[in-house]
């Protein structure tokens, strides 16, 4: 089993005028302090006007900053927002594989669709779309990277010509994909499109395990078509994380965090009302959080022995990755690193030596199944070369802008090219 870090950004109130660059420049030690200390993945969030909740709306240009400072950790979208009024395809393609460029094939690629009315009412998403635009735009994404040249596309939710899009990421055909799940019916739809399912509910590892039996089926059976070009069978699930070597401690340091974590979550997904610059929710918070249940994800938050039988029980139900929840609420940058190194130190060895051998023996069981899944994904057809269309530049229809006045005229650019054709507009 791998260990990832997940990131929210959250910041509640009350905000000072450096408490966002504060927030950043910490996110970054910490992720720097976990890559030294073998953490595998860290995944960031992208969310659009969350205050306190999340202020993550670019992490791909957070991810960059955090390929320069790191040198093996894993670099996870989680996720990508893919319906194209948030974002199109094209864009996430090219920034995909940037990042992957400037990483040196790093990135991992998570998906999802969007789950909040302030996030799709801001960006004139219907909710009722939300899965339709992402499938589309996550399939012609992950074709635009493999292809060259990209054929062109006319659906529903977008269209664009032929085009070949630079650059091309490191890991071919792309990077591995995920999609984000918070339900069952979630993880049967990663496993038949051949994603690895980034879970963001609070499991239990009897529930954990159900769900793992479920998605490997599918991946093994003739239900799995993958939508992209390359098979990721991969389940992860999130957890909060609070290690500290006396039980009350880690829980005064960690829980509000994670019990905030979860209610400002269902607050802009379920029950709230938002007034956007004028959010409330730490205060909300407060006044309700001794009456909130704990989660699963609970028994992340205690001593490394106690830590450590939380961790083996996800084990033996088949999870592959475990992201920590610890940027979350008020939770102090200091107990954060503290947490990490006690955690890496007392915990994690052990984890470590058995994910190697497990790894190999997953791979080799999988490998005909993945080549099976790979044969029966349909392919977009290459356009001949003959049909790849001519663009003409705006020169040609129009005169020179490049005019020099000094030396007496117009610089001297070619107009005619007999061979030029106008764009031949193109469907597939």
């Amino acid at each position: 089993m791998k260990f990832g870090l997940f990131y929210e950004h959250q910041l509640p109130q009350p905000w000072g005028e450096e408490s966002e660059l504060r927030l950043y420049q910490q996110a970054l030690d910490q992720i720097e302090l976990a890559d030294r200390l073998g953490i595998d993945y860290v995944w960031e969030v992208e969310h659009h006007f969350l205050e306190e909740y999340s202020h993550s709306s670019a992490p791909e240009v957070f991810l960059a900053a955090c390929s320069q400072r790191t040198k093996r950790i894993r670099l996870g979208h989680g996720i990508t927002l893919m319906p194209p009024n948030y974002n199109h395809p094209a864009r996430v393609a090219e920034r995909i594989a940037t990042l992957d460029l400037v990483s040196n094939g790093r990135v991992e690629w998570g998906t999802g669709e969007s789950a909040t009315a302030v996030e799709m009412g801001g960006f004139r998403v219907d909710p009722d779309d939300k899965r339709a635009m992402w499938e589309e735009a996550t399939r012609e994404a992950a074709n635009m990277l493999a292809m060259r040249p990209y054929p062109g596309f006319n659906g529903r939710w977008f269209g664009m010509p032929c085009r070949n899009l630079v650059p091309k990421a490191v890991q071919r055909p792309h990077p591995p994909m995920w999609v984000a799940c918070s339900r069952r019916e979630t993880i049967h739809l990663a496993a038949r499109n051949g994603l690895g399912a980034l879970t963001f509910s609070f499991l239990d590892p009897d529930q954990a395990a159900k769900w793992v039996e479920e998605y490997y089926d599918i991946i093994k059976s003739d239900e799995c078509v993958p939508i992209g070009h390359r098979v990721n069978p991969n389940i992860a699930i999130v957890t909060g994380m609070s290690c500290h070597q006396e039980e009350a401690e880690a829980i005064r340091r960690g829980l509000d965090g994670f019990r905030f974590f979860g209610y400002s979550l269902g607050y802009y997904a379920l029950f709230g009302e938002h007034r956007p610059g004028r959010a409330d929710l730490w205060e909300r918070f407060l006044q309700v959080k001794d009456q909130l249940p704990d989660n699963a994800g609970r028994g992340g938050i205690g001593t490394p022995d106690q830590l450590r039988a939380h961790l083996a029980r996800y084990e033996k139900a088949g999870i592959d990755q475990v992201m920590f929840i610890q940027q979350s609420g008020t939770n102090r940058h200091e107990h954060i690193c503290e947490s990490l190194e006690v955690f890496a130190e007392r915990v994690m060895p052990e984890f470590k030596a058995r994910d190697q051998v497990r790894d190999a023996e997953k791979r080799r069981e999988l490998a005909p199944y993945i080549e099976a899944a790979l044969a029966r994904k349909p392919k977009m057809a290459p356009l001949d070369d003959a049909a790849i269309p001519r663009v003409e530049a705006f020169g040609r229809k129009a005169p020179s802008p490049l005019l020099n006045s000094d030396r007496g005229g117009a610089i001297p650019i070619p107009t005619q090219d007999p061979l030029a054709a106008r764009e031949v507009t193109t469907a597939n």
